[in-house]
């Protein structure tokens, strides 16, 4: 019975891709990057030994090498697990620049899997990243046009995928169109063999089409996407079903264990939402969020002058409001956010006199540090129901809360999911981990309705 192991460079990824995974049948289990020393053990450990591990790493914007690297080192870890196919997944709107980190990893991944040619599929449909003619599109507008051009860390100024990759490899790039993959997964298996590029960006722009890739790369040792390619794979246990023409039931937040089935045995736990994202979407969110919820915008300039002080006054402040309930009894979460408008991120700060340029912390790295304290501090105070907005946030929330791995549960939206583990500490948490593009306007409030049912 074959394994998939996968690599995902952020968190948020990782849980994407779990997410899809479950939907399909996969018993899916996620290991946070910092925790892979003992990850083996523990994963071996388990009742129910998955069929599907994911490995989430913050190696999105990280020095290329350190990139390579820490990919490399996944891959050992998910070798020794006995997996014997990988899926790289990188983000929908392909986040990288000229210098990868899409790119490096590819290579260094396909080189030690000996993988021959590899596709690539950013596109997920069903939040709305499509892939046409080569050119790929966010709500049907190109991405060098669409809000992901001024990315903060990643601006995204050309569209067609092969011209994004390009400069971050050497290997050739190749692209196969609609009308092949249209003929099938036979007739784009024969497509993809002939081709001479080592990655071929293959296009998707409905479900139907994920499934005829999925079909034609159902052999390859190496694929690569986003987290809609998986939408269209077959779990391992399906492959005994004699023809029942039935995928088994997606695996359910409660199913089979303890942990997951705990959110009722808790019903006084409080609740948070941290967004730490710049993003279109996750500004939006936050605005509908401080127009229905207690709302605190982080103070960068008090975490310059003194950031103890100022993560004193901000877990005072989430615990005075993260039990409160709405009339209906529902969770009424507090709202910390970085970010409510672009202007945000242009502003001017005071640093201490003395303090070299090369020695001042970025804004961005303040807040992360900030926020993963201010979630780990609560969780154990009983704020143990949290949703996290961004990518390199929900890194910095998991590393600071010290989760070893993460059951999937119940879906909020499309890439989008409720999931539980265990902090440093043994406390059992519930948290979301919310890309910033992803979910819908009112997230922060509604989230909480698929938690508790």
């Amino acid at each position: 019975m074959r394994r998939l192991g996968a690599i995902a460079d952020d968190f948020t990824g990782a849980t994407d891709l779990a997410t899809n995974l479950a939907k399909r049948g996969f018993r899916v289990v996620v290991i946070p990057g910092g925790a892979l020393d003992a990850a083996e053990a523990r994963v071996r450990a388990l009742p129910d030994r998955p069929d599907a591990v994911v490995i989430a790493l913050k190696s999105r914007t990280a020095p290329v090498a350190t990139a390579v690297a820490d990919s490399l080192r996944a891959l050992d870890l998910l070798e020794s697990l006995d997996c014997d196919r990988f899926y790289l997944k990188y983000c929908s709107t392909f986040d990288s620049t000229d210098e990868g980190n899409i790119g490096p990893v590819l290579d260094a991944l396909s080189k030690r899997l000996d993988a021959g040619r590899v596709v690539v599929v950013p596109s997920f449909p069903a939040n709305g990243r499509t892939v046409e003619g080569g050119i790929l599109s966010v709500h049907g507008v190109p991405l060098a046009e669409s809000p992901m051009k001024d990315h903060p860390l990643t601006p995204m100024r050309r569209s067609r995928v092969a011209d994004l990759l390009a400069p971050q490899t050497s290997a050739p790039v190749g692209e196969v169109y609609s009308d092949v993959v249209d003929r099938g997964s036979e007739a784009l298996a024969e497509a993809l063999s002939q081709s001479s590029a080592r990655y071929v960006v293959v296009d998707a722009a409905t479900d139907a089409q994920l499934d005829t890739i999925a079909g034609a790369t159902a052999g390859d040792v190496l694929v690569s996407g986003g987290s809609g390619l998986a939408l269209g794979m077959t779990p391992p246990q399906a492959d005994v079903e004699q023809g029942s023409g039935s995928l088994p039931a997606a695996v359910d937040a409660g199913a089979d264990t303890d942990d997951t089935l705990d959110v009722a045995a808790r019903p006084h736990a409080g609740s948070l939402v941290v967004s730490g994202s710049a993003s279109s979407m996750t500004r939006t969110q936050v605005a509908h969020g401080r127009a229905h919820l207690p709302a605190r915008k982080i103070d960068v300039q008090a975490l310059i002058d003194d950031a103890p002080a100022e993560l004193g006054r901000a877990v005072v402040w989430v615990l005075a409001h993260a039990f409160d309930e709405d009339a209906d009894g529902a969770p009424r979460p507090p709202l910390v956010y970085a970010v409510d408008s672009l202007d945000d991120l242009s502003v001017s700060y005071r640093y201490p006199d003395g303090l070299a340029p090369a020695d001042r912390p970025h804004p961005s790295e303040l807040i992360e540090q900030h926020l993963g304290a201010l979630v780990a501090t609560v969780a154990e105070r009983g704020v143990t129901h949290i949703l996290v907005a961004g990518g390199e946030t929900s890194g910095s929330t998991v590393t600071a809360l010290g989760l070893s791995e993460l059951v999937i549960g119940a879906e909020i939206a499309p890439g989008v999911c409720w999931a539980q583990g265990h902090t440093a500490h043994g406390t059992l948490v519930d948290i979301a981990l919310k890309s910033g593009n992803f979910g819908s306007e009112d997230m922060f409030t509604s989230a909480w309705k698929v938690l508790h049912p």
